[in-house]
């Protein structure tokens, strides 16, 4: 799966450039999945529901898918080893944009518009060199979020903003100063938060869209300078103020606010814009219309949650409709409409059949690699997502797939360690919307595998998850995987072409056949014990070599099971697991 890179300690990038700005997307969705649950935690404002932390996790995520796309896709538009600073931040602004949540990832959805405005214009470029175009680009960025908000709140995201841009003015020295610079004025504006904003200060804590904008400006310090932040950010709550007595304490923001929040993108003119900013302005608050060149996302909280859609419609065509109750947990149920002339299920996933309407009480949500495993995961009455070569599936995608599920619980096993934080972010989404989820952390489709097998909708949903999990985790992992460069690994050094043996995610051995290096691999791991091997076999993985390896494992390891499984997973040509 590819991955944003990020900057090994050796090396500095000072340019801001495509790469910078695709570290910078990597570097802050790690950040944001790492403090997910803590800015969640401390969500009371504008409504109390806690989930601003996953908003804007799945909005920079999508911003990141974004720009990995502009990556994959310009050398057979253009040509070229690397696409443009423009191409880029485009991407960026626009996948963020359309992936937007909540109220602080619209504003955020904004705020890397107005960036990518100057830094796509050559802001980057000039007598002021990078350094100006940064500080251009966040003071662009904070003029177009406050005019995106119908009625801007000081000690909230936009003030974070302002405090990064004028810090940004302040600075002297290379880009990477000015970010750093950013990003200290940032985190010294969060700390004031609770000073500004009467209920942050009853709940003792800071703005929650503050915080979350602090770690995403962390992430673009760090891709400009080569180093991490000087400290981490502002601590996410603080010590609550002597209040008078019998004063209330913290707040539920949702209690007396609109009953709705409503989210849709927005195909319209430009000019039909401002009616439909007056009409949603009287509907209800919280209002954030951003975007531009006719497509828009528009947030709001209302009553009337049809008559926000009905508004929408007026002005041009609204799709990607979510509406939530400010309800109990159990009564956040989102009434999504599909846009038009597309399917309501997601592309890659797919279900067993039930009658429309009915709702079952557990469902299993696995993430597969391949044909073969897909099916033989939906045969077992799991909803599949299944990943593409190079396109891992986001939180946004998992969180789709749980709630096409049609279950009260859902247990979900991402079968890759590479996607803990979007799982976690889609099961935090989903309970948000009423469903209970439960995350086994399975490594690989073998790990998935067993837990599908000890899968029992008869038993409480605690006895499952424990059940599974323990299966999961009896069971060892490896794959086998061909180098496509010099490297060194664990194992020592390997040339391109070697065949690489993963156990348990480190290479542990190299070799140059594929049937040979898999034997030693399955003796390694047996050699701490073992009662059941099973191979999963990639899609062009010969069947001779499957039937080797069953004969290496009968004749070398009495009472050991084997079974196979054609996968079909083009990355790895064979999966192994141990249980």
């Amino acid at each position: 799966m590819t991955r944003s890179p990020t900057p090994r300690s050796t090396y500095v990038p000072h340019t801001l450039d495509a790469d910078a700005v695709r570290i910078w997307c990597g570097l802050a969705l790690d950040a944001l999945g790492r403090a997910r649950e803590d800015i969640d935690a401390i969500n009371v404002y504008p409504v109390a529901d806690g989930d601003t932390g996953t908003n804007l996790y799945l909005t920079v995520e999508s911003a990141a898918q974004a720009v990995d796309a502009a990556f994959d896709r310009h050398p057979a538009s253009a040509g070229a080893a690397r696409p443009s600073l423009a191409d880029v931040v485009r991407a960026m602004a626009h996948g963020a944009l359309i992936g937007a949540r909540g109220n602080s990832g619209t504003i955020l959805a904004q705020l890397l518009r107005g960036m990518a405005d100057v830094l796509a214009e050559g802001g980057g470029t000039g007598s002021g060199g990078e350094a100006d175009g940064l500080r251009r680009a966040l003071r662009r960025a904070v003029q177009l979020a406050y005019l995106a908000v119908a009625h801007p709140v000081e000690g909230t995201v936009l003030t974070v903003a302002m405090a990064a841009a004028e810090s940004a003015e302040r600075a002297t020295g290379d880009v990477g100063a000015v970010a750093r610079a950013a990003y200290e004025g940032a985190r010294t504006a969060l700390q004031a938060t609770p000073g500004q904003l009467d209920v942050l200060a009853r709940a003792g804590v800071v703005d929650a869209g503050g915080y979350g904008l602090v770690t995403v400006l962390g992430g673009l310090a760090e891709a400009l300078s080569g180093e991490p932040p000087a400290a981490p950010p502002a601590a996410p709550a603080i010590p609550a103020p002597a209040l008078p007595s019998g004063e209330p304490g913290p707040v539920d923001c949702s209690a007396d606010g609109p009953a709705f929040e409503v989210i849709y993108l927005l195909e319209a003119d430009d000019d039909a814009v401002p009616a439909l900013r007056e009409r949603l302005d009287a509907l209800g608050d919280s209002l954030v219309i951003v975007g531009g060149d006719r497509l828009w996302n528009v947030h709001v909280h209302v009553d009337d949650a049809g008559a926000a859609v009905e508004a929408g419609i007026e002005a041009g065509r609204p799709y990607r409709v979510r509406i939530t109750h400010f309800g109990a947990p159990a009564e956040r149920r989102p009434a999504a409409v599909p846009e038009p002339g597309r399917p309501e299920a997601s592309r890659r996933g797919r279900r067993p059949d039930r009658p429309s309407g009915e709702r079952a009480t557990r469902a299993v949500v696995a993430v597969v690699p391949g044909d073969g495993l897909a099916a033989l995961c939906a045969e077992a009455g799991a909803t599949v997502v299944a990943t593409e070569p190079g396109k891992p599936p986001g939180g946004g995608e998992l969180a789709e797939a749980i709630l096409r599920a049609h279950a009260r619980e859902v247990v979900l096993l991402p079968n890759d360690a590479e996607l803990r934080h979007p799982a976690a972010a889609a099961a935090a989404q989903a309970r948000a919307e009423g469903v209970r989820v439960a995350v086994i952390p399975t490594r690989s489709p073998v790990q998935g595998i067993a837990a599908l097998a000890v899968h029992e909708p008869a038993r409480s949903f605690d006895e499952d998850v424990v059940a599974m999990t323990s299966a999961a985790g009896a069971t060892r992992c490896a794959e086998l995987a061909v180098a496509e460069h010099r490297s060194w690994t664990m194992a020592g050094v390997c040339q391109a072409g070697d065949v690489l043996g993963l156990i348990d995610g480190d290479v542990a051995v190299i070799g140059t056949e594929l049937a040979p290096t898999a034997e030693t691999v399955l003796d390694r791991m047996l050699a701490a014990g073992g009662e059941m091997v099973t191979l999963v076999l990639g899609a062009d993985l010969p069947d001779d070599i499957a039937e080797r390896l069953e004969r290496h494992v009968r004749e070398g390891h009495f009472a050991v099971d084997t079974i196979v499984y054609r996968g079909g997973q083009p990355s790895a040509p064979l999966i192994i697991g141990v249980e």
